[in-house]
C-alpha cells in the first residue's frame, strides 16, 4: 500500500510541475512571469521545472528504494520555497495581478505547492526502506 502512495505522490508532483508551468505560463508565452523573476522564472527556468516534473514522473515507476532520490527532490523543493519567500520580500503580488491574472495566481501558489511536495519527498526519504507497521 505504501508504494502506491509514493507512486501517486510522485505522479502528482510531476503533474503539478508540468501542468502548472504549461497552464500558468500559457505554454511559455506569458512574459509577465518572466518579468517578475527573470532569473528563477525565465523561460529556461520554467522549462527546467518541467524537466524536474519529468524526473518525478520517472521516479514514480521505480520499483526499488527511492530514498536518496526523494531526498534530492526534497532539497530541490526547499530551494524553490526559499526563492519564493525571498521573492515575496522584494515584490508586490498586487502588481503582478494587475499585469496578469495567471502570473498572479502562479506567484501566489508556486511556493506553497513546492512546500507541500517538499514535505512529501522528505516523508518518503525518512520512511523509505523502513518496515511500515500494518503493511
Amino acid at each position: 500500500m505504501k508504494h502506491d502512495k509514493v507512486k501517486l505522490g510522485f505522479i502528482a508532483a510531476a503533474m503539478m510541475n508540468i501542468g502548472g508551468v504549461l497552464v500558468f505560463s500559457r505554454a511559455f508565452t506569458n512574459s509577465v512571469i518572466n518579468e517578475f523573476d527573470p532569473v528563477v522564472m525565465s523561460n529556461f527556468g520554467l522549462l527546467m521545472i518541467v524537466v524536474w516534473g519529468l524526473a518525478y514522473l520517472g521516479a514514480a515507476f521505480i520499483e526499488s528504494n527511492v530514498k536518496w532520490l526523494a531526498g534530492a527532490f526534497a532539497i530541490e523543493k526547499l530551494v524553490y520555497v526559499i526563492a519564493w519567500v525571498v521573492w515575496f520580500t522584494e515584490h508586490s503580488l498586487g502588481t503582478v495581478y494587475n499585469k496578469d491574472l495567471f502570473a498572479g495566481v502562479f506567484y501566489s501558489i508556486y511556493g506553497l505547492n513546492d512546500l507541500v511536495f517538499m514535505l512529501f519527498f522528505a516523508w518518503v526519504f525518512f520512511t523509505q526502506g523502513k518496515k511500515v507497521q500494518g503493511s
